[in-house]
């Protein structure tokens, strides 16, 4: 890629994340998006799934079954793109970023949290299409609380959502 059209994209990619990093700071928000964050975590993806694959009915069940399948299939993606693209978390690159409790120091592209939270909902609302009045937003929001509390850029979460989606679109397409 050219390397003007690289510059201009960081430039206005690092601007974006200072806005939601600096700008929209608030006490509401703080509290929201620490909270809302782990959604996207392993033990929240893995149990909501579980369960529902287990102790789940008809299609709730078949979606609990196909969102553990689309996790642990997103996640391949995920852990060889750290280590072939060992991107810093925005934090340690900027020492003015807002972090909140208990930064982490692995690689920042892309957003596993983001990855996660997109590669579970999906089943869900292909089961239950109304779920995805609550569900889409909710997995918008575990993404932009990733930028919010300063471990990812725009970008990783992007790339966590599209990653995400296609694994648990071609899980459901293949074990539907």
């Amino acid at each position: 890629m050219n390397s003007k059209v690289v510059l201009w994209l960081q430039h206005h990619e690092t601007r974006l994340f200072h806005f939601v990093n600096q700008r929209i700071q608030h006490h509401f928000l703080d509290h929201f998006f620490t909270r809302i964050t782990h959604l996207g975590g392993a033990t929240a993806a893995i149990m909501v799934s579980l369960c529902l694959a287990c102790f789940g009915q008809g299609s709730l069940r078949l979606a609990g079954l196909q969102a553990l399948i689309a996790l642990t299939a997103s996640h391949i993606p995920v852990a060889i793109m750290k280590k072939k693209y060992p991107r810093l978390r925005p934090y340690l690159v900027h020492p003015q970023a807002i972090t909140h409790r208990n930064p982490l120091t692995d690689h920042s592209f892309p957003s596993g949290h983001t990855t996660a939270i997109f590669s579970v909902i999906v089943p869900f609302v292909y089961a239950i299409p109304v779920l995805g009045l609550i569900l889409i937003p909710l997995a918008g929001f575990v993404g932009l609380s990733r930028i919010y509390l300063g471990l990812h850029y725009p970008s990783d979460c992007i790339v966590g959502c599209l990653l995400g989606t296609t694994a648990s679109l071609l899980t459901v397409a293949f074990w539907g």
